[in-house]
């Protein structure tokens, strides 16, 4: 009950200082959401029950009515989402993650340094398929178990929760500020990139963060084997069947961009997923029953749901114009200098709040910055979206951190430490990469 009041408490001060700036309706959403983003940093309530909750906010306080709320939460974005989770399941049931895990690991040296660089590329690899939270969960004994001197420990627990942090942007389906901006770009009309066409634009970011981040993280530790082995564990049947039918979706995603130019026509994606997670279920088949499905993370849907709503409050009742009216100076900034200072800003922020509501939050208000500008609006918003999952100084910045946090070996001024470094590498890295291959492609 605490900290419900302290929400309450907080939403109205940030209503009644928005006041002063903005108009009513404005100041009340500012309010609202205020409380929101409260609520799911301080766990006030469960996951799924905030997400919620702006269907009857918005229209109780006249921000927006029912009918423009509740179609944000079926969206067709989340149905490639939801295929994604009976994947995920398929993978952690059959135990494919974990073969897969292993034989990754496998290709490294048995060095401390090794080590560190396969857990972090290992969990990049996963997560960019599952859940980067799944996936920390999953490596963590495997981290704690390869050796038994405490320094090398908290070194392998940080590249696991970073590495997860690393991958998750690689695909559309990896965290959940990517279908945020796919979201975002459906309803403003604006053509996103295609899965194929994703993962070519956040390759580099990967690439440079998974050499270097290791690299930092092994400075400090002498280059001992580990005191154990991970064996390569064969496939079973359902491993195998459950591999080719992965191995046939990647084929496919790869395809389509080849099919839609000789073609004329492609495959939609979001069907597409979904359609390999229905199929599952089928006779057959049968990796899943439906009892599995209870597993599905429906807040996370809901939470999607959430971010939705708040992006199109911000836009329907104005705010979003309001604030980017407050940022116009920043209008003539060389494109680099303002993509360094999205990415900072967004970075640093999504240390203390969820990256989801975060990227709700902030999309909307620099679509409306980038039309006083001469910039593609689609370069501003990618940069927000990659940079809100690369927080890594604190625990509750990502899921990833706080598991790892769990083990109560790392001390978070360890983390804080290591962290403000991988996030300024993150920001500069961002930023290089958005001048050097993302405006040829936005234009």
């Amino acid at each position: 009950m605490r900290k419900l009041l302290i929400g309450v408490l907080f939403g109205v001060s940030i209503y009644l200082v928005a006041g002063h700036f903005f108009e009513g309706v404005q100041a009340r959403l500012l309010g609202v959401v205020a409380t929101l983003v409260y609520y799911w940093s301080a766990e006030a309530l469960p996951l799924g029950v905030v997400s919620l909750l702006p269907l009857i906010l918005f229209p109780l306080f006249g921000i927006i009515d029912l009918k423009a709320t509740a179609p944000n939460y079926s969206k067709s974005i989340i149905f490639l989402f939801l295929g994604g989770f009976m994947l995920a399941i398929a993978m952690q049931r059959s135990g494919l993650t974990q073969v897969v895990a292993g034989r990754l690991l496998l290709l490294f040296p048995k060095s401390a340094r090794g080590v560190i660089y396969a857990i972090a590329i290992t969990a990049a690899a996963l997560s960019a398929f599952l859940s980067n939270t799944t996936v920390t969960i999953m490596l963590l004994p495997i981290a704690l178990y390869l050796s038994d001197n405490p320094r090398l420990k908290v070194r392998y627990l940080i590249a696991l929760a970073y590495g997860a942090s690393i991958g998750g942007i690689l695909t559309p389906i990896g965290t959940p500020p990517n279908l945020i901006l796919l979201g975002f770009l459906e309803d403003i009309g604006v053509k996103a990139p295609d899965f194929i066409e994703w993962m070519g634009l956040t390759a580099p970011v990967i690439g440079v963060m998974l050499l270097a981040v290791p690299w930092l993280l092994a400075l400090s530790v002498k280059d001992e084997q580990v005191v154990c082995e991970i064996k390569k564990e064969q496939l079973t049947f359902d491993q195998k069947k459950l591999a080719t039918i992965l191995g046939v979706l990647v084929l496919l995603l790869l395809l389509n961009p080849l099919l839609k130019w000789l073609a004329g026509f492609s495959l939609n994606e979001k069907l597409l997923l979904l359609g390999f997670g229905l199929a599952l279920f089928f006779p057959g088949i049968d990796l899943l029953t439906w009892e599995d499905s209870r597993e599905i993370p429906y807040e996370i849907i809901f939470l999607f749901g959430a971010g939705f709503s708040i992006a199109t409050a911000f836009i329907k009742t104005g705010l979003a114009s309001a604030i980017a009216g407050y940022l116009s100076y920043f209008a003539n900034l060389p494109l680099f200098a303002l993509l360094f200072i999205v990415a900072l800003f967004v970075s640093f922020s999504t240390e203390i709040t969820s990256n989801t509501a975060l990227t709700s939050i902030i999309l909307p208000v620099i679509y409306e910055f980038s039309k006083s500008t001469s910039i593609n609006p689609e370069i501003l918003l990618f940069t927000a979206t990659v940079a809100a999952s690369y927080a890594f100084m604190l625990p509750i910045a990502t899921p990833p951190n706080a598991i790892v946090m769990s083990a109560k070996v790392i001390k978070i001024k360890e983390m804080a430490k290591i962290g403000f470094l991988v996030n300024m590498l993150g920001v500069l890295t961002v930023s290089i990469v958005g001048i050097l291959i993302w405006r040829g492609y936005f234009g």
